[in-house]
């Protein structure tokens, strides 16, 4: 440090030492916290266990890291308003960042500094300079709660834990304090309000440091048995539901934000409680190993978390999608130590295949190149699976997830993955907030998210990365039915504002296929419709009927809107974009077209969009197109010339339906109930409900039925179709009439959830 401002530094020194001679000590080590605090280090930083700091790249990014915190420490000019004159108090994030960052240097090898007394000893008068002047007991909390109860407070504790040895008494008191104020035991008495999900697990993150800093029993049991709450399955508002979802901000789906946090942070936690008085037990927290598979896995496409579970967090940053991927991985990879040596080995196959498969944003080149060392940990983790030849790279898995409690899909066939976005009464259509996602209105629309393998798998890699959110055309997001009214920004309201009164929202789903619709409000629109997706083996046939506005502009079904300058070539009743897939079009609908480059935020990116448009103020307008991804010109014009390959049974607002014989699928949504709900088929409903039966061809089928609503006491679905019998029933069954059709009464759907119920059947012998 330079003269003036190095006494001034020493001068508060000598009068903390002062106060420090005076001061009440803290709670004596009782001989728990000591091992405790080198528990933290250990998992949080790695080391020791996970890496070796002698090689590569861990001595280059260990020697990079000291360095950094060199400059910190000696930059460090403490005055009234700031500590480094360039963060300005208050700096709520950047000031105990940079502290956080001395103290990993001071607790890591390698970085030159390690266990330097004078930089553990600038750390704790830095924490003390920052708690006096901005994190006071006695300071107003102002801006966002978040900064004061959890970023704030975990970034100083975690420095003050990791440099504890040079920490005074007083400085820790004066710390704990603080927190004690912002943070007290009573914020984890009630489960609700911003202590729910993440944010609860976070709070509990800083209950435990604050304990672990402090030598405080109480709190580190309170920060153990607070988690409980999470733990359970909830039916509305913030946390896991049995279905897979998460939900926080009480209506956004958020695997990808929030729930990646809450799955680090319990991670984290298991790992430090293990083997101490706090270890968690409570047998409910086998919903967080369960929620893996169920909740996070399914939204994680080659190493990238999918948009559609990212909140408002889609527009931050380039690649955040990887980003967000990474951490989930480096979540689950932290889970697995400390879970059952099935889900172990299940996971760790797992996340080796999304790094094998990451060619947009490879994972161990991201990790290595984090900024202050914070992913070395994982890296060293992911590094040891992708070495171990007895680890197979799982492939992506084969199958549709649909969850209805938060409106989402997601369907996996070789070589090709979708997802649908959808907005319920329970399901925002968009968040934003924090001045983040402004435009993201109709994400919630009926957004399609398509990927493909192949020579462009590099570009189906970065197609929602690479800049799309800033350049796209917010009014045509693939697969959205909306009114072009030009809308402000933050339309509807904040935080997931912006449910719409849709009830219908969901479909059902055999595991395989799946029938998935969405009766869609527009926002802040008079725009109504009814969309469909049914989703096949080769193809997505997307249905649209109803189409009705009075917002005096054209209404426009935006086909696809691809993120490339791949060669467009349409021709009667099909389309194709080279090295992405094809699209029919039935005659009848003109498509159109527009290849373009977008420039926004300093980049331009090139656009492949293709729309359908309904006109200005359409009334009960339609349409019918198949998207057919990584298909080649040959096979769409090949779909094209085959009208019968997917027959339309329906496209009202009534019922949409398709019947596929090659593959022995019929499926209907059925928007209304009673005999209006008509024939389709050979299917008839007793009302509002999904159903999707499949002839397995070994003479046998299966029926799916749903009730997206949730709304059913009773549900009678018939299927014209001559049956022998039931070789499969499930709970909700309650009688089932076989003989020259199928007649299958359900009891008490709405009490599912909006989950399918499958049923086996098996044909009379004059089917066979």
């Amino acid at each position: 440090m330079k003269g003036p401002s190095r006494r001034l530094f020493l001068q508060l020194g000598g009068l903390a030492a002062l106060a420090a001679a005076c001061a009440p000590r803290r709670p004596a080590d009782t001989g728990t916290f000591t091992p405790l605090r080198r528990r933290w280090r250990e998992v949080t930083l790695g080391y020791p266990g996970t890496f070796d700091p002698e090689r590569e790249p861990y001595r280059t990014r260990l020697a990079r890291l000291g360095a950094k915190a060199a400059r910190h420490r000696d930059a460090m000019t403490p005055a009234r308003r700031s500590l480094w004159p360039d963060l300005p108090f208050p700096s709520l994030d950047a000031t105990p960042a940079r502290l956080r960052a001395m103290a990993r240097a001071y607790a890591l090898p390698g970085t030159g500094l390690t266990a330097e007394p004078g930089l553990g000893t600038a750390v704790g008068e830095g924490v003390e300079h920052f708690v006096r002047h901005v994190y006071a007991a006695d300071a107003e909390q102002t801006g966002n709660w978040w900064d004061w109860q959890i970023g704030t407070p975990r970034a100083l504790l975690d420095a003050a834990v990791l440099a504890a040895p040079h920490l005074t008494d007083t400085q820790v008191a004066a710390l704990c304090e603080a927190v004690d104020t912002f943070v007290p035991e009573s914020r984890l008495d009630d489960y609700e309000g911003n202590s729910t999900g993440a944010n609860r697990v976070d709070l509990c993150t800083v209950t435990l440091l604050r304990a672990i800093a402090g030598s405080d029993p109480g709190r580190a049991a309170l920060a153990a048995s607070a988690l409980s709450p999470v733990f359970l399955h909830v039916t509305e508002g913030d946390g896991f539901y049995r279905d897979g979802s998460f939900i926080q901000h009480g209506s956004v789906p958020y695997q990808g934000g929030y729930g990646a946090v809450l799955l680090s942070g319990l991670a984290t936690l298991f790992a430090v409680l293990r083997g101490t008085p706090w270890e968690i037990t409570d047998p409910a927290a086998r919903t967080v190993l369960d929620a893996v598979d169920r909740a996070f896995a399914p939204f994680v496409h080659d190493g990238a978390c999918m948009d559609l579970v990212r909140g408002r967090g889609i527009d931050r940053r380039p690649y955040g999608d990887h980003r967000r991927g990474r951490e989930i991985a480096a979540a689950v990879l932290l889970l697995a130590e400390t879970a059952p040596d099935p889900d172990r080995a299940r996971w760790r196959a797992m996340v080796k295949g999304w790094a094998v498969r990451d060619t947009a944003k490879p994972m161990l080149r991201a990790a290595e190149g984090a900024a202050e060392g914070g992913d070395l940990a994982f890296h060293a983790r992911l590094s040891a699976v992708l070495g171990d030849a007895t680890v197979p790279a799982a492939a992506e898995p084969i199958g549709h997830r649909l969850f209805p409690m938060s409106a989402r899909a997601v369907h996996r066939r070789p070589g090709w993955c979708a997802a649908v976005s959808m907005a319920s009464s329970r399901v925002a259509h968009y968040e934003y907030g924090n001045g983040e996602n402004l435009r993201g209105w109709h994400t919630g629309s009926g957004m399609l998210y398509w990927w493909t393998t192949g020579p462009s798998a590099q570009e189906q890699g970065e197609q929602y990365s690479d800049a799309f959110w800033p350049t796209v055309d917010p009014y045509r997001l693939p697969g959205t039915t909306v009114s072009t009214r030009r809308l402000p920004d933050g339309a509807g309201g904040e935080w997931g504002d912006t449910r719409p009164p849709a009830e219908w929202v969901g479909g059902a789903t055999d595991g395989v296929y799946a029938t998935v619709g969405q009766h869609l409000y527009g926002l802040e629109s008079t725009l109504e419709a009814f969309k469909s997706w049914f989703f096949l083996d080769d193809a997505v046939v997307c249905l649209g009927a109803g189409i009705t506005c009075r917002d005096g502009v054209p209404v426009e079904t935006v086909v696809d809107n691809r993120r490339t300058g791949a060669r467009l070539t349409v021709d009667t009743g099909w389309a194709h974009l080279d090295g992405h897939g094809g699209y029919v079009v039935p005659a009848g609908q003109p498509l159109r077209t527009l290849c373009e480059d977008r420039t926004a935020a300093g980049v331009t990116r090139a656009y492949a969009t293709l729309w359908l448009d309904h006109g200005v103020d359409p009334d009960a307008a339609g349409y019918v197109y198949h998207l057919m991804p990584g298909s080649g010109p040959v096979e769409t014009a090949a779909r094209a010339a085959d009208p019968g390959w997917a027959r339309v049974l329906a496209n009202t607002s009534a019922q949409q339906g398709i019947e596929v014989p090659s593959l022995g699928v019929t499926a209907v949504n059925f928007w209304t109930g009673g005999r209006a709900g008509g024939r389709a088929g050979g299917l008839t409903a007793s009302d509002p409900c999904a159903v999707l039966v499949r002839d397995l061809g070994d003479g046998t089928a299966t029926v799916t039925v749903a009730d997206p609503r949730r709304a059913l006491d009773g549900l009678t679905v018939t299927w014209d179709r001559p049956v022998a019998g039931v070789t499969r029933g499930h709970p909700l069954l309650h009688r089932a009439e076989t003989g020259a059709r199928l007649t299958l009464t359900f009891g008490g759907p709405a009490g599912h959830e909006g989950a399918s119920c499958t049923v086996t059947v098996r044909f009379g012998a004059s089917t066979a």
